[in-house]
């Protein structure tokens, strides 16, 4: 069976950690060699957000003042789409239990992301991202 999918995933884009403390994440994550790439406020939210880079792998940490702090807590993943139109799509064509009624966009990054987030079988949040 084609994986329909495939052809619009080109990688992880990122790993969603929700944080009470974002100065002493963002200092953890620091001393294991990561640098911050972008900060910002998600003003829909009033959260602070971090991107934390080192080589291929990015932390997106957001202060939400929810993070409960257990063993395994990471939020989300994130995949890097090249069409989020067709990915949205695809998912419902798939009936993918979709945590958005549409596609959303936030003012990150240079150009912004248009992104949406499906449950995994795990009930994992697997969010599908573009760059714009």
């Amino acid at each position: 069976m084609e994986n329909n999918f495939s052809k619009f995933i080109t990688g992880l884009q990122h790993i969603g950690i929700p944080t009470n403390d974002i100065d002493t994440t963002v200092a953890f994550y620091e001393m294991l060699g990561f640098r911050v790439a972008f900060w910002t406020v998600n003003e829909k939210t009033d959260e602070k957000v971090a991107f934390l880079k080192m080589g291929d792998i990015t932390i997106e940490t957001y202060e939400n003042e929810r993070a409960v702090l257990v063993n395994g807590a990471v939020d989300h993943i994130a995949l890097n789409v090249t069409d989020i139109e067709a990915v949205f799509n695809l998912a419902k064509e798939k009936g993918f239990c979709i945590l958005d009624e549409e596609i959303q966009f936030l003012p990150f990054w240079e150009n912004g992301v248009r992104f949406f987030t499906v449950v995994g079988p795990n009930k994992e949040k697997v969010e599908f991202s573009q760059y714009l």
